[in-house]
């Protein structure tokens, strides 16, 4: 597993579907889900940080300054 501060956007929402999809199956021991569950947080929380900075970005850039709602 990358350490999840260096993963782009992309590769950060692509791991955590397949961790969703992992636990949606059910079978897993608890120990594991436990573990997938928190990467699952970490990954959840990089996208999120990552959202906010490419909306700050497109506030900055737009024309007459104003922030609106995305």
């Amino acid at each position: 597993m990358n350490a999840i501060d260096e993963l782009s956007f992309e590769r950060a929402f692509e791991e955590l579907e397949t961790i969703l999809t992992r636990l949606d199956g059910g079978d897993l021991p608890l120990d594991e889900s436990v573990s997938l569950y928190e990467r699952g947080r970490k990954l959840a929380e990089r996208c999120q940080t990552l959202l906010d900075a490419a909306e700050l970005r497109v506030s900055k850039l737009m024309d007459d300054g104003r922030s609106e709602e995305m």
